[in-house]
């Protein structure tokens, strides 16, 4: 039997943590939930994963309906909202705890006890906190706020890499925050060079 020399051997066992990177779903992703899904990892350690889809908007709730859901507005017209908040679209983070906001935005918004790094330029809150600053227009210059996320438990992330489920590449803060959803799958895979007409054949990882 060969022996992989030792510094192979930790090269090999090493994790490697994809947090701050786009996740992008493969054309035959069994699980229509994240069919041509693009998501932003917000952690990876050996014992599990989280991150957000960044391209499936809420159709059955805007950001009005949840700021009056959260008695964040009471008494006060929407009307009289700081320009574009009530035009704020929720997005759907992903199918865990899908009552559960998250928002991933600038650096311009900090909250000490709330607010985590988790890339480059690119910070998580999810507290109500971020949401009430954001109705009364001092919150984070670009934001995503979403409902819900995508989980994953000990290997089970690494288990779908392996299985070519997944494409990764290093994260653009455009995709992440702007609202041409249904070009962001488009514009992810040329990221990394790829025309989606050739992940039919395509069994490589990023």
């Amino acid at each position: 039997m060969a022996i992989r020399p030792r510094h192979q051997q930790k090269t090999e066992n090493r994790h490697v943590s994809l947090e701050g990177q786009l996740l992008i779903a493969m054309p035959h992703m069994p699980d229509k939930r994240f069919a041509r899904s693009v998501i932003y990892m917000c952690a990876h350690s050996e014992e599990s994963a989280m991150g957000l889809i960044l391209n499936q908007r809420a159709e059955d709730i805007t950001f009005t309906d949840l700021l009056e859901n959260l008695k964040l507005i009471e008494g006060i017209d929407p009307e009289e909202l700081p320009e574009g908040v009530a035009d704020i679209p929720v997005q759907v983070g992903g199918p865990v705890e899908a009552g559960r906001g998250f928002v991933l935005h600038s650096a311009d918004y900090f909250n000490e006890e709330a607010t985590v790094k988790v890339g480059n330029r690119v910070f998580l809150t999810a507290t109500i906190d971020v949401l009430k600053a954001i109705a009364q227009g001092e919150g984070p210059r670009r934001s995503v706020l979403a409902l819900g996320y995508a989980g994953w438990s000990a290997g089970q992330l690494e288990s779908e890499l392996l299985a070519n489920g997944w494409l990764h590449c290093p994260s653009d803060p455009e995709i992440i925050f702007d609202r041409d959803f249904d070009s962001k799958y488009d514009r992810a895979l040329a990221l990394i060079g790829v025309e989606p007409g050739h992940l039919v054949t395509q069994s490589g990882r990023a």
